[in-house]
């Protein structure tokens, strides 16, 4: 398969199947295992048809002998599956954890193919660092995921649910009000300084970063005197092979995330991780677009109960939760204002997650970085979960989107780019994606934009990526930060060459419709 072409899988139905641990809805001559399950499992046709559309081991295609990850997957090989597990719960419908976690019937289908590749001997590890205050335990039983592995370990394959994080906080109305360590990574961490090979060392943020906490020293400390430190968890590095499982949906930092951001979750400690810098842009910062009198007591009033929290934890703390409480009322609830970076103007998280992406195909286990090179990258592959995709107020407050798609790849950076095009926005207005192509130090693609190609059941999705027409592509509604900003030029068209998009297009809900407008 070559790393420019990308293939999208188009599902029957866009919708997920409701009985773990997912079995396929179909015997197909190739599936390792005999159960059959008596329900449809679309997300389950929809990695197959992506796989076939792929072209990998084409010549046996259809028999039992079909091993369409046995160029990149091998007997005996360990192979981490990444999925986008950031919170367990959506804050507006109790279902909407579908549209915000990646399916267990994605991870399913997937492990199936990796486990006809290892060929009954090797390990899959399932991986990931949720949000700091969401729950594992929750995710895992959601998504079903115990079920999965149970499944997996009867058939005598090793599978292992690692949970990377090093804490887990309760939070309170957006403020930290409990920490405890949890077990985290069973093998441990490793710090990388990428130092001037980072996207961060051209960008003048420092000392005024802003992590995951409102006890900014810590990520400062690791993003300062030239140096740029990540902690990764190990069980990441030490995988013979990469399978990232992210989720199509728009995001309030990076404008979407797909491959690239979700590279966020292999890291052990949020707080070596800058979300923003602090300021307005005229200050040097990305923070928010420009400063009122009202943001400006906003400012004032946030500094003093940070500096509290932090001094004298209990008290300050409470006070805090009961700020926070009376500022929603006062400045407005962060899921209708721009704050924290959560726009189009924020400089930081984008090259953040790319230097991620740089440690994972090319870190050592030691700390060190291999040549940039590409035989020296990490076996790498990714299926983007897009049978419900998100959209507006992503990553964790979005709307589904019908979208019923799998999209798969070799090469992150190519695949994200069908992803924001299929999406209906402009690469070039995405900073995660375009300056993804011109990473610093290790290169994240070899793949020209212009070779990459696309290759699907549908056939309206076949053919060079640049010269897919408006008709076939979906609106996903960006996040209200983004809006406006990174809409593909034929979107201002339709709305008769209006500046500013607002509001979502009419969604298609039906699979038989010959194109997919607005989803399906």
């Amino acid at each position: 398969m070559k790393p420019s072409l990308v293939a999208i899988g188009r599902a029957r139905s866009a919708a997920y199947p409701e009985s773990a641990p997912f079995h396929p809805g179909a015997r197909y001559p190739e599936a390792p295992f005999e159960e059959v399950s008596a329900a449809p499992n679309p997300a389950y046709d929809a990695v197959r048809e992506a796989l076939l559309a792929s072209g990998c081991d084409r010549s046996r295609a259809g028999t039992p002998d079909w091993n369409p990850l046995g160029a990149f997957v091998r007997p005996g090989d360990t192979v981490l599956l990444k999925p986008n597990l950031v919170k367990e719960r959506h804050p507006r419908d109790p279902q909407g954890w579908r549209w915000v976690l990646t399916h267990g019937s994605v991870i399913r289908a997937v492990a199936d193919y990796v486990a006809i590749a290892l060929a009954g001997r090797g390990r899959i590890w399932l991986a990931d660092a949720p949000h700091t205050d969401s729950s594992w335990s929750a995710i895992v039983g959601a998504l079903g995921l115990d079920r999965i592995a149970e499944h997996f370990r009867r058939k005598g394959l090793d599978f292992e649910l690692i949970d990377l994080r090093r804490e887990e906080w309760t939070e309170r109305d957006g403020v930290i009000v409990s920490r405890r360590e949890i077990a985290g990574d069973p093998r441990g961490y490793v710090a990388y300084d990428l130092g001037g090979s980072s996207e961060l060392s051209t960008h003048a943020g420092e000392g005024r970063y802003y992590g995951a906490d409102y006890a900014t020293d810590a990520v400062n400390a690791h993003h300062s005197g030239g140096k740029h430190e990540y902690l990764i968890g190990s069980s990441a590095i030490r995988a013979d092979v990469f399978v990232n499982l992210p989720k199509l949906k728009t995001h309030k930092k990076a404008g979407i995330t797909c491959s690239l951001k979700n590279l966020v979750g292999i890291n052990g400690d949020k707080n070596w991780l800058p979300h923003h810098t602090m300021g307005t842009p005229a200050e040097g910062g990305d923070e928010v677009p420009f400063l009122t009198w009202r943001r400006r007591a906003e400012r004032r009033a946030i500094s003093v109960l940070r500096s509290a929290a932090v001094r004298i934890p209990n008290l300050g703390t409470r006070l805090f939760v009961r700020a926070k409480s009376v500022g929603k009322v006062a400045f407005g609830d962060t899921e209708s204002v721009v704050r924290n970076g959560n726009w189009h103007g924020n400089d930081t998280t984008w090259r953040m997650c790319l230097d991620l992406n740089k440690i994972l195909l090319f870190g050592e286990r030691d700390g060190r970085m291999r040549a940039p090179s590409r035989e020296n990258r990490k076996r790498y592959l990714t299926f983007v979960d897009g049978i419900v995709g998100g959209e507006g107020r992503g990553p964790m407050n979005p709307d589904p989107v019908r979208s019923g798609v799998i999209v798969f790849g070799r090469d992150p950076v190519a695949v994200d780019a069908v992803c924001a095009t299929l999406m209906g926005f402009d690469v070039d207005r995405l900073p995660i994606v375009r300056e993804a192509f011109h990473a610093r130090g290790w290169p994240l693609t070899d793949v020209d934009r212009d070779a990459i190609e696309v290759a699907s059941n549908a056939p309206f999705w076949n053919g060079a990526l640049a010269a897919l027409p408006p008709e076939v592509l979906m609106r996903f509604r960006p996040h209200f930060g983004w809006s406006g900003r990174i809409e593909a030029a034929w979107r201002a068209r339709e709305s008769h060459g209006a500046d500013v998009l607002v509001g979502s297009a009419p969604r298609a809900a039906d699979a038989t419709e010959k194109t997919p407008t607005h989803g399906v």
